[in-house]
């Protein structure tokens, strides 16, 4: 008997819908899987045939071929374990053949017929969706999941023997509701920090509200313990909220990573802060088996790196390409992949080996050949993909002591938020451009006209600091994003000299 229903491949951070083709017939003994079924896909025999032993089934006796379609496409991961056993169920005859005919099923088998939770789920459900495919079941941790999608219904499954009884209308479940999955995402919106919690660092926060409101990356310098990292941590505190675009793709990519660890959507801009010996494919993404890295897991949130200096050269350099296209391409011999990486990059370092160099009030130990090699392992390519260098300062055991709160995120936001809409408006008309990090030369030239005055001081700080071209187009974006919190429809000089202000930390400042 033949018998055909659906099953779900990532590629990247979308997914492809598979026909499941299941015939049984005469001439031969066993299972055959084609359809380029890998090491995981080809093992689900053994787990389908233990499944089915402890769930009061029996494997046919008879030749069983399963295709999974198209065959050109890699089939990866133990989610095709469920998919793969109810299409024999159907064409053995115990299940219901109409029942998985427009059905798409995802989930790995324990030997004991239990269905574990799989990665991927959410672009799953958004490809069946598009494909027409009535509805999934899947796991039952992964139901919420895919229930935020909507226009497809969902079933959430314990084991094997539920699902065989479900679908020969044995038995009753319920599908999965979005309106639970939202109520209980909610709560993830909270943060635990606040930029009231930081004392003193009026220009940082400066800084940072800057970035945050044009999507800019950052590069503090400062000694041990003057607050770079407590600074960091409060950046997705002032970016605006996810759009309902945004939560989705997010939700997707960590879902494709196997991290999605709430109900439905992702409500908080991820903020992600990777150890200084983390790999180059672990920051990039890719591997046998392709998998997102940290700057894809940042995507719409920020990429957090600190002490700058101790990551590998190698790791450091591939940030080049997602820091100017927002995406990155992994190209492999098996396989080519594009990951989204639109995130803001907030690095910090010490100013030297010691960390005291420039200290108000600590001796630096260290050589000026030292503090030379320390810096030149941030190379200048990277350095000016970096809109701006800020100078972290010890604060002062005055504003320490200070028992008053700072200014709160959330006022913080509101400002970011509204220059956020002044650039959603101006770039309405420009596809996948949000911010004013994002805009290409055209646009500069468009929306960042300088006068006289402010075109010759822009002029005179690329002779004096010895600044690339790239360096001039980060400063007019940053120039533009303080006009756009100032309100002003137009750039002027202050505002370009508060951007200059911002490179005063590059590499000629350091004697590079």
């Amino acid at each position: 008997m033949f018998v055909k229903t659906f099953a779900g491949a990532v590629v990247g951070i979308d997914a492809v819908t598979v026909t499941v083709e299941v015939n049984i017939a005469g001439g031969g003994l066993g299972l055959y899987l084609v359809g380029l079924p890998d090491n995981a896909v080809k093992e689900s025999e053994q787990r389908i045939r233990a499944a089915f032993e402890n769930s009061g089934e029996r494997m046919s006796g008879r030749k069983v071929v399963v295709n999974l379609a198209p065959a050109d496409l890699r089939k990866e991961g133990a989610a095709f374990d469920l998919p793969i056993a109810v299409g024999i169920l159907a064409a053995m005859g115990r299940v219901d053949a109409a029942a998985v005919a427009d059905t798409l099923f995802a989930g790995e088998l324990s030997l004991d017929g239990t269905v574990k939770s799989v990665r991927g789920v959410l672009p799953m459900a958004v490809q069946a969706r598009r494909d027409g495919v009535r509805r999934l079941v899947i796991p039952a941790a992964n139901a919420a999941e895919a229930a935020v999608v909507g226009g497809v219904e969902v079933v959430g499954v314990a084991n094997l023997r539920e699902t065989v009884a479900w679908l020969n209308g044995e038995t009753e479940l319920a599908p999965a509701v979005a309106a639970e999955c939202e109520a209980a995402a909610s709560v993830s919106g909270r943060y635990d920090e606040d930029f009231a919690d930081v004392k003193g660092q009026t220009h940082v926060k400066r800084a940072l509200e800057i970035a945050a409101a044009g999507g800019h990356n950052v590069l503090m310098i400062g000694s041990p313990g003057s607050g770079k990292t407590m600074l960091a941590r409060r950046m997705p505190t002032i970016l605006p909220p996810l759009t309902p675009d945004e939560a989705l793709e997010t939700t997707k990519i960590h879902s494709v990573a196997g991290l999605s660890r709430i109900a439905g959507l992702m409500t908080r801009r991820p903020f992600r802060a990777p150890h200084h010996t983390i790999s180059q494919v672990a920051l990039i993404g890719g591997g046998q088996s392709p998998h997102p890295g940290e700057v894809s897991l940042s995507h719409n949130g920020v990429l957090f790196l600190d002490e700058l200096p101790e990551f590998g050269r190698s790791a450091l350099e591939v940030l080049r390409q997602p820091l100017e296209e927002k995406s990155i391409t992994v190209a492999r011999a098996r396989y080519r992949v594009q990951y989204p990486a639109n995130f803001t990059l907030i690095a910090a370092m010490n100013p030297c080996p010691c960390g005291y160099y420039n200290h108000p009030t600590k001796e630096c130990t260290c050589s000026p050949g030292s503090v030379h090699r320390y810096m030149g392992r941030i190379s200048g390519p990277l350095m000016d993909r970096i809109d701006m260098h800020i100078e972290v300062t010890p604060v002062a055991p005055a504003d320490l002591a200070d028992a008053a709160p700072g200014e709160p995120s959330a006022a913080i936001r509101q400002r970011v938020c509204r220059a956020r809409e002044v650039q959603m408006k101006r770039f309405s008309n420009c596809a996948g451009v949000h911010t004013n990090a994002m805009m290409n030369a055209a646009m500069l030239r468009e929306h960042c006209r300088l006068d006289a005055a402010s075109a010759a001081l822009l002029e005179q700080a690329m002779t004096r600091l010895s600044l690339s071209a790239r360096a001039y187009d980060r400063i007019l974006k940053v120039a533009r994003t303080i006009a756009d919190l100032a309100g002003r429809a137009r750039i002027e000089a202050a505002d370009v000299a508060e951007a200059i202000n911002y490179r005063s930390l590059d590499r000629e400042s350091w004697g590079r």
